[in-house]
């Protein structure tokens, strides 16, 4: 009898696997699709020698997390390629602002009225980060937390909305940036807890950067699956699991899928009935002949870029597909270009590019047109530089990868008390009603992105019922 099965070989699952193996547990991993990944593949999607990342392409919680930081990748391939700059942000008249590795340069791009209160918020934290990420990500009752002055200082500015913490800046390029930050989680800018995703972003670049992975993020997945291996444990791929009977008998079975899925393979009924789902994204990859012909500078160094005149703008898009259930007119994009860092995406003098943007749960429709006007706001002649665009909506997604629900790539909503406590209202949220049965996915804390930490936290969850039995 195996000691874990581990279902789901995502970057969540991946890594519970190997925390488990590492301590001397006898590991097996079941994957349905061909090649591991989840959220982190990278694919050919467009046209032959363009490397697309189907989802995640930018890493700022990858770089930063203590579980992979502990791991050690870079023995099993993983390099990080750092851009020029984290971030920019531009604007319709032509300038930006940005995220970079220098707090001063950041702060220079708000405006002379800004710099100051900027600097303000971040420099607490900066020189604790490690400390903090480690606290702020381990929690709930996975570990006592290092620094818990800190980490109180921190959620006193971080719990409260990002509407609130918008108050601290007195012009819009602060305020726009911010917004676009709160917005990768696809969280209404008014929500709670808003303040500390778009603080965690910029602390983030300050401190680690937003690398890309070289090669694609399927480098990610690689390098965990390696890591497995060498510690002896078995990686199924093409190994659908329909019900527990599926599986091989185990001490303990640790779940890297929703929670409707987890719900169904297991009979745990309507339990997780009351779990919400958010919205969902549209997104394109493109094979371009050149660089994204950007308008302002900054946009032309940096990996990801996100497009949004300002914060109305912005919150709009985010409250169109979230509460008015319609597709924005101006929708809020996040793009990346990983291949401004690294020329092994394309062919000599091309690019990869992609953007997506939020539209409501489950819609059907194609954002193809809205995105590419607001793309052309910022970047003129961009459509003359596309060879090919692979599109994908909510529909696709959820195709690609069933923890997608009705194309959340957050696998569940990032709102309300759900923004901490999830899957469930619960001081254990990695268990599940059968005491061997675990859930390790991104619906668990400390929840969305390619950072490995449900799966190292539920792990612990995982050693600590093994060592009883």
């Amino acid at each position: 009898m195996l000691d874990a099965v581990v279902v789901g070989a995502g970057p969540n699952g991946l890594t519970a696997a190997v925390e488990l193996a590492r301590r001397g547990f006898s590991v097996a991993l079941f994957e349905a699709k061909g090649t591991v990944g989840g959220g982190a593949r990278t694919e050919e999607l467009t046209l032959p020698g363009f490397q697309h990342d189907p989802c995640s392409a930018a890493h700022p919680l990858a770089v930063s997390s203590p579980a992979f930081r502990g791991l050690s990748l870079e023995r099993y391939g993983l390099q990080w390629l750092h851009p020029e700059l984290p971030m920019a942000h531009p604007f319709p008249d032509g300038t930006a602002a940005v995220l970079s590795r220098s707090v001063g340069e950041t702060a220079a791009s708000f405006g002379p009225r800004d710099a100051g209160a900027y600097r303000r918020l971040v420099t607490p934290f900066l020189h604790r980060w490690d400390t903090l990420v480690r606290d702020f990500m381990s929690l709930p009752l996975t570990a006592l937390p290092r620094d818990p002055v800190t980490l109180a200082r921190f959620g006193l500015v971080g719990l409260p909305p990002s509407t609130w913490l918008a108050r601290r800046f007195r012009d819009e390029r602060a305020r726009t940036l911010f917004a676009g930050l709160v917005a990768h989680v696809m969280a209404p800018l008014s929500g709670f807890a808003t303040s500390a995703i778009g603080l965690v972003f910029a602390l983030a670049a300050h401190t680690r950067g937003w690398p890309v992975a070289r090669g694609g993020s399927q480098a990610i997945s690689d390098a965990l699956a390696g890591h497995l291996r060498e510690l002896g444990g078995a990686v199924h791929t093409d190994y659908e699991v329909k019900r527990l009977d599926d599986l091989p008998p185990a001490r303990a079975y640790v779940f890297d899928t929703s929670p409707t899925a987890l719900a169904r393979i297991a009979g745990f009924g309507d339990h997780y009935a009351r779990y919400r789902y958010g919205p969902g994204v549209f997104k394109i990859d493109y094979a371009l002949d050149g660089p994204v012909p950007w308008t302002a500078p900054e946009a032309r160094r940096a990996g990801t870029v996100q497009i949004g005149a300002d914060s109305a703008e912005i919150g709009a898009a985010l409250r169109a597909a979230s509460r008015e259930k319609r597709a924005p007119d101006a929708p809020f994009l996040i793009t990346v270009q990983p291949s401004v860092v690294d020329p092994t995406r394309a062919p000599d003098g091309k690019h990869v590019f992609w953007a997506y943007g939020h539209v409501p749960h489950g819609w059907d429709g194609d954002l193809t047109d809205a995105i590419e006007r607001q793309l052309e706001r910022f970047a003129p002649g961009f459509r003359d530089r596309v060879l090919a665009r692979a599109t994908a909506g909510p529909p696709e997604l959820a195709a690609r990868n069933a923890n997608y629900v009705g194309g959340d790539i957050a696998t569940g909503a990032v709102s309300g008390l759900q923004t901490l406590l999830r899957p469930k209202l619960s001081l254990f949220p990695y268990a599940t009603p059968h005491p061997a049965v675990f859930i390790c996915s991104q619906a668990t804390p400390p929840g969305p992105g390619v950072h490995g930490m449900p799966g190292h936290n539920a792990a612990k969850a995982v050693w600590r019922r093994l060592r009883q039995t």
